[in-house]
């Protein structure tokens, strides 16, 4: 364990993993992230800035929450994000579906190569002992 200063409120915590942010104030940001979802579900037709003005939750954080696909938005919605390889306009995520098509064919690829076969020595050679010459 660690002991590490809330980014939030500075008290010191015990950190294990994630963010650096103390129970409370997580607790703080899940009750935000609730408020959030509800009034997108409401106001399926709101703007980032409207969103976060009126849940006066920062446009940073709804971003991370629908990077993190926590958050999406319908097709009918003006919101999206950019797709972080090409740009394109996204509702959910970090990567359009074309960029992430690319690199799992990239990754198909990466994998589907063989390594080079070894060389069979002849069956007498290869239990023979060798020596390094010490000069």
């Amino acid at each position: 364990m660690d002991a590490r200063s809330c980014k939030s409120c500075g008290r010191l915590f015990n950190y294990l993993q994630g963010q650096p942010i103390c129970p409370a104030c997580k607790k703080k940001l899940e009750e935000k992230f609730v408020e959030v979802r509800d009034y997108i579900r409401e106001n399926d037709n709101a703007t980032m800035q409207e969103i976060s003005d009126a849940t006066e939750v920062s446009v940073k954080q709804i971003k991370q929450w629908v990077r993190e696909e926590r958050l999406t938005f319908t097709k009918n919605s003006p919101v999206g994000i950019e797709c972080e390889s090409c740009g394109t306009m996204i509702r959910t995520g970090r990567f359009c579906e074309k960029c992430k098509n690319n690199m799992a064919s990239n990754l198909k690829q990466m994998y589907a190569i063989t390594p080079p076969k070894e060389e069979k020595s002849k069956g007498r050679d290869k239990d023979r002992m060798r020596f390094l010459d010490k000069s």
